[in-house]
This record gives C-alpha cells, structure tokens and sequence, in this order.
C-alpha cells in the first residue's frame, strides 16, 4: 500500500455522496459515488432522510479508500462539502427530529417575505432584492412558525455540512461559508445581523445555531471512535471545517484570489469570484464576508436555467439532430454543435432570452421566461440552438458586466462541469465575455476543494492559496477571439433590450396561469 500522506474529501450532494482519496499534489486515487433518496410531499417541498445520507457516506468513503488502496492511517485529513440551506433539526442527544428540509424546498417563501420587507441593511447579501426562499434563514423561521414542536425541542438547527461534521467528530461548529452566505452572517458588521432577525420576529431562532463559527478548513477536531469504525478509517484522524457544494467547487477550481471566477456549469451556471473590498449590488448575491478567505469578500451570481433549456431543446425540438446520430452513431449534442458552429453569430438574426425558470441575476425576476425572437421560416433547429447558447452566454456576460460596473472585472474564468466538454459552447463564453477560459485537471471540483480543507486541517498546508497552488493544475485555456467578440455586440445589445420590452408580458402571463 502507498505510504501517504493522502487526503479524503466528502462532496454531498442533492443526489447523493462522494467520497474521494487524493495525494497532496491533487492526483486522485480514487472516488466512489451512491445515491440517496429525495421525497417531495408537497408542490415546492424537499426533504431528504439524514440517516440514508450517513449510510451513503460509510458507503462512498469505505469504497473510495478501498479503490484507492491505502491504508486508514495514511488519510492526513478529511475535508466536506454539502448542499446549501439544507436545514437539519436535532435534539439534545443530536437525534434528527425531522426530515431535512433541502436546498430546493421552497415552503418558506413567507419567511423569505417577511426578510425582505425589513429593510434591513443585511440585505446587501441578497443584492438589496428578493429573499430567495431557498436560503436558511427563512428556512430555520418556517420551523419555528409551522413545526413549532420541533422547533422547541430542537437543540440544534444546523446546515447539512456542520451536521456531517457533528456526526463525524461529535462537535457542533457552524462553517462560516454557510453562516454568511445563507444566513446573513457579517463579520465585518458585528456578527449576527440581529436587527434583520428582530424585525422579522424571529430572534431566537439565532439560539439555535451552533454557537462556534469557524473558517473553512480550520481544524474542528478529531474523527470520533465511533465513526472511524463505522467508516474503516483511523480515530483522531483531523475533521475540516467544510462549506457549501458549489464554493468547494470553486475552491477545488483555485479560485481563492482575486480575478479568477469560477463558472461551475451544469444544469445552472454558478460564479462565485473573490474580491479583496466589499461589493454588494442588486442582482448578486454577497459580497459575503469571509466566505471563503479569511479578510477577503465572496461575490455570487447565477443563472437559473442554461444546460437543462439545452436538454430541454435537444430532448423535444431536435428532430433532425437525432435523425444523424442515430444514422452515425454518435451524440445528439455533438451533431447539434457541429452544425451549429457552421452557423453565423447572431444565428441569422434570431435571439434567445434564457430565463426559462425565472431570472436569479442581474435582474432577480422568478416571473420571468424565456423567449425566442426574429424566427422566420428559413431558420432550422440549429438556428435554434446555435441561438440558445448565444443566449445562454449572453446571459453570463450580462452578469459579468453588472460585476464590473460595480468594481469587480473578471479577468479569467475557470470553468467544470458538463457544459465545460463543449469546446464550441466555452469559445463563444471566452468570445461573447473576450475573457480565457481555463480548465483544470480534475473537473470534480467539489470533492477535490473539500481534500483540500482536509489538508489545512491536517497541517498539510497553511491555507487555500497554499493547496490551490499544489493540487490544482490548469490543462487547457480558450482564448477569446477579438473579432468575433465585436461581431457578437450587436445581438448582445439585442439580449439585453428584450428583457425591458417584455417584462410586463411576461409577469402578466405568469399571473395569470397562476394556480
């Protein structure tokens, strides 16, 4: 067996667990994956079983430090990551109480109301704009005003990741990533925001989070005698603090300076970017103090709907892309994109908005939706989805431009995910944007980012910057073309002036089919 030392990193995510094992130079040796369950017992309800996740967790970690071939006491550290605003109660014994309620559950829209209507200046974090009901604070407010029994009984009201950590060390710890990013905490502004919560009438649900706030990667404590044996691993082995999915992903990118931003692509897109001053503006989320690095300010904006409208697209409306895979043999993306690309920018005039699922920036509109504009009868399905991407990179730029405007350019963009495999599709961000796109070795970003807290903890390295430098590698980078970045202005005008003219449309229509 290789001697070490190795680090473990533990990514939970909306569908289930990884672990993976890697040696400090970001190699990995190993990961394994298992799914869990999701009930939805309601219209905007989510909730998930914190047993099944441990038992996926024993699983994945078992599976992964088997695959990988090395002895328990050659793991230095153990770093986690998990979903975000996923809220667990327990009681003074840390029983769960109740089913976790996910990221997605959207039940606590009222509570997210009552947030927003306070005006408090904590609302910087959420772009001086709507509450996203997704978040934990609202959340935590939604048990303490329709499960109240719970509520009182509960000990603890914690986010999933400092769950895991509980369950992994027997210590209750509150990660700063989440702190800030889904409650509002504000080290710069005293700590807790009571004032936000006062207002909304819901001051002691502040009691019940975990009392110690700590900053990623910081040493919670040692793995506990009962969970090395339920995991095969070794007691005392040092437990990280960890932090929200997708700024494990950001971290596990080497975007812990300023300039980079991480787009994390997928059914969504995801910046999250660090800034060395605050900058908070309506339509992004944050800046959040000390989110990620300690001193420094994380921003975050994102669109709702980009690889699930492509799906979408591929799975209903492309019938002739099919028709040539099936007779070739090969993807249906694949074809579409190579026709596409043959196509002009601006597709032949036609423009996609890509707010199928509402708008999370820079506009913050959930009424809003997609539109397709200038369809004439020469245009084809690749017209179509050639202006689909074109949208969907329009999008991103529109949030890149409100980044800048308000002091924040981004000046090199490291991009995972699904959507990272189309060398067209990251051409035309990098065109469309006139800004690199870089890609690293390891495109699973989050289990590599949370080993890399494993390794702080274990005294590997000093800090994120210190990891980042050695277990993140770039492998590849799309430059931007000059002339194709002003050939795409035209139509990017056109994407932001169809919003204005269509709003009001849009809200009407939704209000209307409204159940």
């Amino acid at each position: 067996m290789a001697e070490g030392p190795f680090l473990l990193g533990i990514d939970m995510g909306t569908g289930g667990a990884r672990a993976g094992v890697f040696d400090c130079e970001g190699n990995e040796l190993a990961s394994v994956a298992t799914e869990w369950s999701t009930n939805f017992p309601r219209s905007g309800q989510a909730e998930q079983n914190p047993k099944e996740w441990w038992e996926c967790i024993v699983t994945s970690v078992r599976g992964a430090v088997s695959k990988a071939g090395v002895a328990a006491d050659a793991i230095a550290g153990i770093g986690v990551d998990s979903t975000s605003a996923t809220v667990v109660a327990v009681d003074k014994n840390n029983n769960v109480l109740r089913p976790a309620l996910l990221w997605m559950d959207v039940r606590a829209a009222s509570e997210a109301d009552e947030l927003a209507a306070t005006g408090d200046d904590a609302l910087k974090y959420s772009g001086y704009g709507p509450v996203s009901a997704e978040w934990g604070a609202p959340k935590s407010m939604w048990l303490r005003n329709n499960d109240h029994e719970v509520f009182e009984e509960a000990a603890v009201i914690a986010d999933c990741t400092d769950w895991l950590v509980n369950r992994l060390t027997g210590e209750w710890t509150m990660s700063i990533n989440h702190a800030a990013c889904k409650y509002f905490y504000d080290g710069d502004a005293g700590g807790w925001p009571t004032s936000l919560y006062e207002k909304a009438g819901a001051a002691e649900v502040l009691d019940k989070f975990p009392k110690t706030l700590l900053p990623l990667g910081a040493k919670v404590a040692g793995l506990s005698l009962a969970a090395a044996n339920e995991l095969g691993l070794k007691r005392g082995t040092p437990v990280a603090e960890g932090c929200i999915d997708a700024y494990a992903g950001a971290i596990g990118l080497g975007v812990v300076e300023p300039g980079k931003m991480a787009l994390i692509t997928g059914s969504s897109h995801v910046m999250i970017g660090q800034s060395r001053t605050p900058l908070h503006a309506k339509g992004l989320w944050g800046s959040f103090t000390d989110a990620i690095i300690p001193g420094e300010y994380t921003v975050e904006g994102g669109q709702s709907s980009t690889g699930s409208v492509v799906a979408w697209f591929k799975n209903t409306l492309a019938p002739k892309a099919w028709e040539i895979a099936k007779s070739t043999g090969r993807d249906p993306y694949d074809v579409l994109n190579e026709e596409a690309a043959k196509l002009p920018i601006g597709s032949d005039g036609l423009i996609l908005l890509d707010h199928f699922q509402g708008n999370r920036a820079p506009y913050s509109d959930a009424r809003s939706r997609g539109v397709f504009w200038g369809l004439s009868l020469g245009h084809t399905e690749f017209n179509m989805y050639r202006a689909i991407i074109e949208g969907i990179c329009f999008g991103t730029e529109s949030i890149f431009a409100t980044m800048r405007d308000n002091g924040y350019p981004p000046e090199q963009i490291v991009v995972s995910g699904g959507p990272a495999k189309s060398d067209f599709w990251m051409q035309m961000h990098a065109d469309v944007s006139n800004v690199p796109m870089v890609f690293t070795r390891n495109a699973e970003g989050p289990i590599l980012g949370s080993a890399m807290m494993g390794g702080i903890a274990a005294g590997i390295f000093a800090d994120l910057p210190e990891a980042a430098r050695s277990m993140v590698h770039t492998v590849k980078t799309i430059e931007p073309n000059a002339a194709a970045h002003e050939e795409y202005q035209y139509y990017y005008q056109a994407y932001l002036d169809t919003y204005p003219a269509m709003k009001q449309l849009m809200n009407d229509m939704v209000r209307h089919i409204a159940p």
